[in-house]
């Protein structure tokens, strides 16, 4: 499988794309700072939303998903109270 673009066959380059594309979001934020704060608040969100679909059953990554719209509309709730 050989691709036309010389940098998608080279495999230290595409070793560390998540890499890059990491660098790519946090050169958005105004300060490595700010960044760190969004990216930690981000994480924690981001693994309640997203459970682990590859362990699970359907019906049990459809409880997972209720379970945690159901957390996410009580902390909205309290934090706006």
């Amino acid at each position: 499988d050989h691709r036309a673009h010389k940098g998608l066959n080279n495999r230290i380059e595409n070793a560390h794309r998540q890499t890059r594309k990491r660098e790519k979001i946090m050169g958005r934020f105004k300060s490595p700072r700010q960044a760190q704060r969004f990216l930690s608040a981000h994480d924690q969100i981001n693994t309640i939303f997203r459970p682990r679909r590859y362990k699970l059953s359907a019906r049990s990554w459809r409880h997972a998903r209720a379970d945690a719209f159901c957390l996410w509309s009580d902390y909205t709730a309290e934090m706006t109270a």
